[in-house]
């Protein structure tokens, strides 16, 4: 069954951060509900109050659990420190829906980026475990949260790397993707390949540092 995603209510998980807020404010424009989830539904009002501003469409704050509950896909944004924590606590709440992980594991220290070891693989393959009665899919890594927010950018230059096991899940989130005008939403293979996509943000995050860039990835003959 083809899913037209405008119809569809999008939880940000993490929507207070600069990622959830870029995809949010584009997701918004582009017609969608908007629902924004923090642990503080105080600040999740705020911010999706800043985002309807912005993007003039239909933004909502919620608790995390009231996002969970009530969207029908949901865009895990959070911080990897509290990546675990936070889908371990909404298993309930996520049950049965698409779950869109964008979350890269990674560290700084003086010589830049580098990727984190991750148990279970990656960050989606750990929401998997937490999440079993969830469809988890992996995309969004290398969106750049400063091109996403500035409204003045009509055009995102962009290919999104969608992961999953499950083919209209992968499908969906691909559409949510090409909902931003110039995006793509490309099918990158099996969950199991998240680990190298989490990783690539650490060589993207280089490449901007180094030549002052909001550099994305492009997919070339597809």
């Amino acid at each position: 069954m083809v899913v037209d995603v405008r119809e569809l209510t999008v939880g940000v998980l993490g929507g207070t951060g600069a990622q959830g807020k870029g995809l949010a404010i584009r997701w918004a424009q582009a017609g969608l509900r908007v629902l924004i989830g923090s642990r503080s539904a105080d600040r999740a009002a705020d911010v999706a109050e800043e985002i309807a501003t912005t993007s003039g469409g239909s933004v909502l704050g919620r608790s995390n659990v009231d996002c969970a509950a009530e969207a029908d896909v949901v865009l895990a944004a959070l911080p990897w420190e509290a990546h675990a924590d936070t889908l371990r606590e909404l298993r309930s709440e996520l049950s049965g829906k698409i779950v869109v992980d964008c979350v890269n594991p990674l560290g700084f220290d003086a010589k830049g980026p580098y990727a984190l070891p991750v148990e279970e693989g990656s960050a989606a393959q750990q929401a998997e475990a937490l999440l079993p009665d969830s469809r988890v899919t992996a995309a969004f890594h290398h969106v750049s949260a400063v091109t996403l927010a500035d409204t003045d950018v009509s055009h995102v230059d962009l290919d999104v790397l969608v992961l999953g096991d499950d083919r209209e899940a992968t499908d969906l989130v691909r559409s949510l993707a090409d909902v931003i005008p110039g995006v793509r939403g490309i099918y990158g293979g099996r969950l199991r390949n998240a680990h190298q996509v989490e990783a690539l943000t650490a060589n993207v995050i280089a490449i901007n540092r180094r030549y002052k860039a909001h550099a994305g990835i492009r997919v070339t003959d597809v």
